[in-house]
């Protein structure tokens, strides 16, 4: 039972106090021990290639992934972990894909940022998964199916010329492609303001997809404005955005971070995690992370084994 599926079984029980917050910062809480993990298993060398986590992202994921069908489909870039796990709940899968192993998702062969599994996809390079992600929104509309898909890029993607063909063909077409911008300031070592001009939104909006934005602080504001943006996209059945502007707390990859202290130490109190946490009965909490914990070590026992 996956963190959604536990939300409806507790809704149907009647124990609706506080039950959909305990369950969004489960699955909160899950992706960022698991980023956390990551980190330090490629700090002992137990891990080979690269990474780039999603710290301080993980609540974007879970939140639109809460309103998405199995029927939806996904698309995700380079910094997907979060992404995949909302989505599928697939820890062990995940990791063992991570970590080479012919039991995980994608026989080992996809690594960190080459996942595919139904109705997800991810690949590494920057832009070129709004195109694809167009054409599965347009294939979804001739089917009929009635399903959307999502593109998750950040704002330094904002730079690849081909991203706006895509949006002018989503428009002129009619495409159920929801794209969210999670905007974390930086484009691997460079400002977003040394490298675009003009406004985000605006940048959306002038291809005719409507914009929401909201402040990624607050968990919960999260999840209503994913809300929003999702039903939007599956009412009308055309594109519109979302832009989220959010924090990565960790480096671009495994170690390369170019940020001051200050300006981390300032990222980290914008971190909707502990806000999250703050707002739970304080056993309940500790009841989850424990379960989370065990949970993760149970995947790390499973898919030990050489590199």
């Amino acid at each position: 039972m996956d963190w959604r599926e536990r939300v409806a079984a507790e809704g149907s029980r009647g124990d609706r106090t506080g039950h959909f917050e305990r369950e969004f910062y489960r699955g909160i809480y899950l992706i960022r021990r698991l980023e956390e993990t990551l980190l330090e298993l490629f700090a002992a060398g137990r891990l080979s290639g690269t990474t780039h986590t999603c710290l301080g992202q993980e609540a974007n994921a879970v939140a639109v992934a809460f309103h998405l069908t199995d029927a939806d489909v996904v698309v995700s870039n380079h910094r997907c972990h979060g992404h995949y796990l909302a989505r599928t709940g697939d820890l062990e899968g995940l990791l063992a894909e991570i970590r080479g192993l012919e039991r995980g998702l994608c026989s080992g062969k996809g690594g960190s940022q080459h996942l595919c599994a139904p109705n997800f996809y991810t690949n590494g390079i920057q832009g070129g998964i709004v195109p694809l992600a167009t054409g599965m929104a347009l294939a979804e509309k001739q089917r009929g199916s009635g399903a959307i898909v999502t593109v998750f890029i950040g704002d330094g993607t904002l730079g690849q010329g081909v991203v706006y063909e895509s949006f002018n063909i989503a428009a002129l077409w009619a495409a159920p492609l929801l794209v969210v911008v999670e905007a974390n300031g930086w484009a691997q070592s460079t400002p977003t303001p040394r490298a675009m001009a003009g406004s985000m939104r605006q940048r959306l909006e002038a291809f005719g997809l409507p914009c929401g934005m909201v402040e990624g602080t607050d968990a919960l504001e999260i999840h209503r404005a994913a809300g929003a943006a999702v039903g939007q996209v599956r009412e009308t059945g055309r594109p519109a955005g979302l832009i989220i502007r959010t924090q990565r707390l960790g480096p671009h990859s495994k170690g390369d971070d170019s940020r001051s202290p200050e300006e981390l130490e300032t990222l980290r109190e914008r971190d909707p995690l502990p806000r999250l946490a703050a707002s739970l009965d304080p056993e309940q909490r500790r009841a989850i992370e424990a379960e989370c914990e065990r949970r993760l070590a149970a995947a790390l026992t499973a898919t030990e084994g050489p590199l």
